[in-house]
C-alpha cells in the first residue's frame, strides 16, 4: 500500500509545487481535448466522423461541412454545474483513522460559450465532379479546466512545514541562501525561500526544523503537537480551437475538408495549506544566547503558505478528413490532424505567513516576486476513424475511434539554459505516456420531420502508462484508468429556417488520490532498507467530482 501511495502522489506533487508549469503532468493536461460543440454534437457523445452535416462537428471531422447543402449559423450557450468531494484516506491496514475526517463539498457553476460557427454553401450547379463547396468560420470549446477541492482535518505526526524542512534539509541548502536578498533569483526552490523567510523553518545544527516541530537528542524533529490542517486548490481555464474550414462535395460519394486552427489556451493553478496550532503551549519556541541561556520564548500559533501560477498561449494546426458514401444510408470517415505546437507565457508566485503568540510573539511573512517565462511545447499527431449509417429520414446511428500517442509531447525553448531542465521533461513524458484511445457513439431517433431524440456515450482512456516513484527510483506501470461521458437530448426543426437543440451531459471523471505532501518520516525494514514509518503518515485525500452540463443551439439554415 506504501509504495502504490507514493505512486500516485509524485507527479501531483511536482504539478502542485507551483514553482514551474513545464512537467509531464502539465504537458497532458495541455494537450488533451474534450471535445464540445453544439447541442447536436454533444447529445450524440460528438460521433460525428462519419456523420457530418453540423457546425459542431467540423472540429471532428473537417469534411463534415461539405454534406451540407446549405449555408447555416449558430450560438451555443452553456452551463457547467461541477461539485467535487474530498475526504481523508486511512493509511493503516487496521483502518484507523484518516487525519481528514470530514466530506468536505465544493460546488462550482460556470456559464459558457461552447460553440459560435457559420458555414456558406456555393452550389455549382453540377450533377457529378464537385457539386458544391462550404466555407466556414467556428469557435469550439475543447477543454474545460475549473474545479475547487477544499479539505479540513486534524494531525499530529505530520505538518506541511515539517515536509518543507526536510526537503530544505535533503537538498543542502544554507541558510545564508535562504535568507539573502537575492534568493529568488539563484535557482533556489521558491518555496524553500518563501519558508525560511516567513519563519516557517529554521536551522538546527545540520539540519532545518519547522516552527511546528521538536528535536530530540538524535536530532530527529517531530511534530509538537496537535495541529488543524486545511487544504485548498482552484483551477480554472478553457481552452478553445477558432478553424478556418472548407469542404467539397463530389458526386455525394466523396466529401473532403481541411481545418486551419487557432488554439488559444488559458489555465491559472493555485493552492494553499494552513496549519494551525490546537494548544499554542505544545509548541514552545526557545530563544537562546551566545551561550546557550534562554533569553525569550514564543508559541507556534499557525502558518499559511500559498502557490500558484497561471498559462496562456495560442497555438497552431491542420485537420484533414475525409467522409466517403459508398452505397446509400452507409458512410466511413477519415481524420488526422497534424501535431500543433503552442507557445506559451506562465507567471508564478508563492506567498507564506506565519504567526507566534506569547511575550516575543511576532508575525513573519515573505512574499516572492513574480516569475515569468515562455516556451513551446508540441502535442502530437491525432488520427480518427468512423462509421455512420443513416436511416432516411427517421434517424441515424454512429460510432468513432480516436487515439493519440501522448508519449510523443516535446517541450522546448529557446533558452540555452533551460534545454537540459527540458530534456529531462521530455525524458519523463517518453517513460510515463503512451496510447490514448477514445471511443464516441451516438444515436438520433426522429418520431416526426420536426423533432429529435438523441443519446451518445463517449469513453476515453488516460494515457498514463506509467509513473516515477522516488521511493523505488524506478517507474511503476498504472492500469489504465477511464473518463465515461453519457449525453441525451432534443432537438427541432422549423419548416423554415430556425432549428433548436438541447443537449445534457454527465461526466464521470475518475476518482483521485492526493497527497498535499509526502511521506518524509523514515525508519529502517528488518534487513536495514529505508522504508516509511508506518506511525507518521502525511494525509491522503480521496477526490470525487461530479459534473454536469447542459448546452443550447439556436440556428438558422439559409
Amino acid at each position: 500500500m506504501i509504495m502504490k501511495k507514493t505512486a500516485l502522489t509524485v507527479l501531483l506533487a511536482v504539478f502542485a509545487s507551483g514553482l514551474y508549469a513545464q512537467t509531464a503532468y502539465d504537458a497532458l493536461m495541455l494537450s488533451e481535448n474534450s471535445y464540445e460543440g453544439t447541442a447536436r454534437s454533444v447529445a450524440m457523445g460528438n460521433a460525428f466522423t462519419a456523420l457530418g452535416g453540423d457546425l459542431g462537428a467540423v472540429t471532428i471531422n473537417p469534411a463534415g461541412s461539405a454534406m451540407a447543402s446549405y449555408s447555416q449559423i449558430t450560438v451555443t450557450p452553456g452551463i457547467t454545474i461541477s461539485s467535487t468531494t474530498a475526504q481523508g484516506v486511512s493509511p493503516y491496514e487496521n483502518g484507523d483513522l484518516p487525519y481528514f475526517q470530514r466530506k468536505m463539498k465544493s460546488d462550482l457553476t460556470k456559464f459558457n460559450l461552447p460553440n459560435i460557427g457559420f458555414s456558406v454553401h456555393f452550389d455549382t450547379g453540377r450533377n457529378y465532379g464537385v457539386k458544391g463547396w462550404n466555407l466556414g468560420f467556428i469557435v469550439n470549446r475543447t477543454a474545460d479546466y475549473n474545479q475547487d477541492v477544499y479539505a479540513n482535518g486534524r494531525n499530529s505526526t505530520t505538518s506541511f512545514i515539517g515536509k518543507m524542512a526536510y526537503d530544505a534539509s535533503i537538498d543542502g541548502y544554507y541558510p545564508e541562501e535562504l535568507g539573502s536578498d537575492n534568493a529568488y533569483d539563484i535557482g533556489i526552490p521558491w518555496k524553500y525561500v518563501t519558508g525560511f523567510q516567513s519563519a516557517m523553518f529554521d536551522p538546527f545544527d545540520d539540519i532545518y526544523v519547522a516552527a511546528t516541530e521538536k528535536v530530540f537528542d538524535d536530532k530527529t524533529a517531530f511534530v509538537a503537537g496537535e495541529l488543524d490542517q486545511t487544504y485548498g486548490r482552484r483551477i480554472s481555464g478553457n481552452k478553445y480551437e477558432y478553424i478556418i474550414n472548407a469542404g467539397l462535395n463530389i458526386s455525394d460519394f466523396i466529401f473532403v475538408g481541411m481545418n486551419l486552427g487557432l488554439n488559444s489556451m488559458s489555465y491559472s493553478y493555485s493552492e494553499y495549506f494552513k496549519e494551525r496550532a490546537v494548544n499554542p503551549d505544545d509548541f514552545l519556541i526557545e530563544y537562546k544566547d551566545e551561550n546557550g541561556d534562554v533569553v525569550s520564548t514564543s508559541y507556534f500559533n499557525q502558518m499559511k503558505y500559498k502557490s500558484g501560477y497561471s498559462l496562456s498561449g495560442t497555438g497552431y494546426f491542420a485537420k484533414f478528413g475525409i467522409i466517403v458514401n459508398p452505397v446509400k444510408g452507409l458512410r466511413f470517415g477519415i481524420t488526422l490532424q497534424t501535431p500543433t505546437r503552442t507557445q506559451i507565457d506562465e507567471r508564478w508566485e508563492d506567498e507564506g505567513e506565519t504567526d507566534f503568540v506569547g511575550p516575543d510573539g511576532k508575525s513573519y511573512s515573505a512574499l516572492s516576486p513574480y516569475g515569468e517565462n515562455s516556451w513551446t511545447f508540441t502535442s502530437p499527431l491525432k488520427a480518427g476513424f468512423g462509421a455512420a449509417f443513416t436511416f432516411g429520414q427517421v434517424g441515424s446511428v454512429s460510432a468513432d475511434y480516436e487515439l493519440s500517442n501522448y508519449g510523443n509531447i516535446r517541450y522546448r525553448s529557446s533558452d540555452y539554459t533551460d534545454r537540459d531542465i527540458l530534456e529531462d521533461i521530455n525524458e519523463d513524458i517518453r517513460n510515463s505516456y503512451g496510447v490514448s484511445h477514445n471511443i464516441r457513439a451516438g444515436i438520433e431517433i426522429k418520431p416526426t420531420p420536426a423533432f429529435a431524440v438523441r443519446a451518445g456515450y463517449n469513453m476515453k482512456s488516460s494515457a498514463q502508462k506509467a509513473i516515477w516513484d522516488s521511493f523505488s527510483g524506478e517507474y511503476l506501470k498504472m492500469n489504465k484508468v477511464f473518463t465515461h461521458k453519457a449525453s441525451v437530448g432534443l432537438g427541432y426543426s422549423s419548416k423554415g429556417s430556425f432549428f433548436a437543440d438541447l443537449a445534457l451531459t454527465r461526466t464521470f471523471i475518475p476518482r483521485e488520490y492526493f497527497m498535499p505532501y509526502d511521506d518524509y518520516v523514515f525508519t529502517a525494514d528488518k534487513n536495514g532498507e529505508p522504508m516509511i514509518d508506518p506511525n507518521y503518515y502525511a494525509p491522503e485525500l480521496l477526490i470525487k467530482t461530479a459534473q454536469w452540463k447542459a448546452v443550447l443551439t439556436l440556428g438558422f439554415r439559409f
